[in-house]
């Protein structure tokens, strides 16, 4: 099961990830991860990475790509996978369409959580409000004015693959402002299904 989880900075995709990976047992791929483990492998598309990094300039598309198409050939993710942060634009989307392709690969589904950018933002300031209460350092990224900026990225960048992926018959949103377990609920009842179907 190869599936892609769609939502802002703060919907809950980290958390639903990590119960998708304990229920199904296909691991998360994170392009930051996969990339710095290609770098220390030394792997072709690790050194071009590494050499692009180095010189202070932005990877690529299909470098990333790449590095996706490298990773999902390892053992633990030829049963399927989740992509969390990436693709983050159309281009990218069309790029891993194609890559998989050639591999005679598709996605299963594309997963968005659907959340309110205000209430988000709210709880944002909150969280870091207590974290300064309680005497504790707030990260960088808690900081509602560092938040509103990720959530601004997010729509100009990648708020278009919900078309994208709505055009391919591909999406299925779930209302990521429930509580937590009700989320998790709604996100197996629309992958249990297809769990089977790709495991037959």
């Amino acid at each position: 099961m190869r599936i892609i989880l769609l939502g802002p900075p703060g919907a809950g995709k980290g958390t639903q990830s990590a119960r998708i990976v304990e229920r199904f047992g296909i691991p998360q791929l994170s392009t930051g991860d996969m990339l710095r483990a290609a770098v220390a492998a030394g792997t072709p598309v690790g050194l071009e990475a590494k050499s692009i990094m180095e010189s202070g300039g932005l990877v690529p598309d299909s470098v990333v790509v790449g590095i996706v198409a490298d990773r999902i050939e390892e053992a633990d993710a030829r049963p399927g996978f989740i992509l969390d942060g990436f693709p983050r634009t159309v281009e990218q989307a069309a790029a891993l369409d194609r890559m998989l392709a050639e591999k005679n690969l598709s996605l299963d589904t594309v997963v968005e959580f659907a959340v309110n950018e205000e209430i988000l933002v709210g709880r944002i300031a909150k969280r870091a409000a207590e974290t300064a209460a309680r005497g504790e350092p707030v990260r960088k990224d808690d900081t509602p004015e560092v938040f509103k900026t990720r959530l601004a990225a997010f729509r100009a960048q990648t708020a278009p693959l919900s078309a994208y992926y709505s055009s391919l018959g591909m999406l299925r949103t779930v209302d990521g402002m429930k509580p937590v377990d009700d989320v998790t609920n709604e996100v197996m009842a629309l992958l249990e299904p297809l769990a089977s179907t790709t495991a037959s």
